[in-house]
């Protein structure tokens, strides 16, 4: 059935279909959903697409695979009021159901764009936003660092951290003090942190 009931006004070219119980849930990615599934038409949208405020607050994140820690990432960009999140040569498609679920929908409300790495820092150092790069090697702790300009927080895996070209075109290497016996946080916990201390720094 196509036709909306109970007086819904939609846009003209929005069709709707109500659904059996039983035809919904062999349509639905996942068994506990909302009850709406919505398709839609993706707008891929490139580095020159972002309109960024003057200071801005940047998220980047290298080769960041697990789709969970990319939507867990996005929420807290959303949180903090980011600009833009950049995914440097992605390994996890940024329309993944995964993502999208884990990030509550914060895909939808932080630009974000997907691109190399090289055309990443070059975008970045044309437009004077200095490049902060989260790494154990040769770093200040990140509290002791200026956030108040424009700024990208860069972060890579877990397991393998930034490569050598994100470290070599930094303009300072940042880092969360650990305390315990470990030497790693979640990259969705430590861009929350960073995010939270750049919200700091500026308020």
């Amino acid at each position: 059935m196509v036709s909306p009931k109970g007086g819904y006004h939609y846009p003209a070219e929005t069709r709707v279909f109500y659904l059996t119980k039983e035809l919904y849930e062999k349509v639905a990615y996942r068994g506990s959903t909302e009850g709406i599934i919505a398709e839609v038409k993706v707008k891929d949208r490139s580095l020159e697409d972002l309109q960024l405020k003057e200071n801005p607050l940047i998220v980047v994140l290298e080769s960041v695979e697990k789709p969970g820690n990319l939507g867990a990432v996005l929420r807290s960009a959303d949180a903090a009021g980011a600009d833009a999140v950049i995914i440097c040569d992605p390994l996890t498609d940024l329309w993944n159901p995964n993502l999208i679920r884990a990030s509550i929908g914060a895909i939808f409300t932080v630009p974000t764009v997907a691109c190399s790495s090289a055309e990443a820092i070059s975008f970045l150092k044309a437009r004077g936003i200095q490049i902060l790069t989260a790494q154990l090697q040769d770093s200040s702790a990140y509290y002791d660092v200026d956030m108040t300009r424009g700024t990208a927080i860069v972060m890579g895996t877990e397991s393998t951290g930034l490569t050598p070209v994100w470290r070599e075109a930094a303009d300072a290497h940042i880092l969360i003090p650990m305390l315990g016996r470990l030497d790693s946080l979640n990259v969705s916990v430590s861009a929350a942190i960073l995010l939270y201390e750049a919200l700091r720094q500026r308020h």
